[in-house]
């Protein structure tokens, strides 16, 4: 039996009269692919923020490796191995793409960013910034100011910063957003090398269907903030209900 990473017991949201998400229960093993899908105000990017702690839920828990995190604040949550993305790329804009991944490198390590200290002090940082610079393809923009970098360069650079965060469950919230056609084939890359490399578990949510079925380990589908279905995606895309759903014909 596979041992969860990541889970949700009962995890429900209202704002006011509405419940966003209803009593999902949720749950990804370890070095897994997981995509979450679902009609529009399916409730998925809310489901996102409860797991990430963006949101705090009305009622029911989400846990880590077994430990309750319901009460963490986001970044208590990164520290404890939680990296999400978001459709906006959350990066440094006046800072180099280096300096951007080497600051989340220094961070783990419990290492400020000094002024005065000179640049070679921080070699080692720098080292490992430019291993993951060339996992998500962007070692040959190292030096390249961020906020000059195309749409999808800084979407393949905030994902380099959740890995020098040493994240182990990474939540990525429609990653090629806004990305032009020419722009999503180099993402794709970026994500398919680190499924390959197989030591963290991605949770993704993204609209573009042929890229989640590739992707895929299994697909979990929301409806009307309640959890409708979940398998392979084989299973998922043969499922009556699912395609009722997404069809329009399911009500209450």
């Amino acid at each position: 039996m596979m041992t969860s990473i990541i889970e949700t017991k009962d995890l429900t949201i209202a704002f006011g009269g509405h419940i966003a998400v209803d009593s999902v229960n949720f749950s990804v093993p370890s070095n897994h692919f997981k995509s979450i899908i679902g009609p529009n105000g399916a409730g998925k990017t809310t489901f996102f923020n409860l797991l990430s702690g963006q949101l705090t839920p009305t009622k029911g828990q989400v846990f880590l490796k077994g430990e309750d995190i319901t009460k963490l604040s986001p970044t208590e949550r990164t520290r404890k191995g939680i990296g999400r993305s978001f459709q906006i790329t959350n990066v440094f804009p006046n800072l180099t793409v280096l300096e951007n991944v080497r600051l989340a490198v220094q961070s783990v390590a419990g290492v400020r960013y000094q002024m005065l200290r000179h640049f070679r002090k921080y070699r080692q940082f720098e080292e490992k910034a430019y291993e993951i610079l060339r996992l998500v393809l962007l070692d040959n923009k190292a030096g390249a100011v961020a906020k000059n970098l195309a749409h999808g360069e800084k979407r393949k650079l905030e994902i380099a910063m959740l890995l020098a965060l040493e994240t182990e469950v990474l939540l990525l919230d429609e990653p090629t957003a806004g990305m032009s056609l020419e722009e999503v084939p180099a993402i794709l890359d970026v994500i398919k090398k680190i499924k390959a490399d197989g030591n963290r578990t991605i949770i993704l949510i993204e609209h573009k269907m042929d890229m989640i079925l590739d992707l895929s380990d299994s697909l979990m589908v929301l409806f009307n903030g309640r959890f409708l279905a979940d398998g392979t995606p084989e299973e998922i895309m043969n499922n009556e209900t699912v395609q009722t759903a997404y069809l329009g014909g399911l009500y209450e």
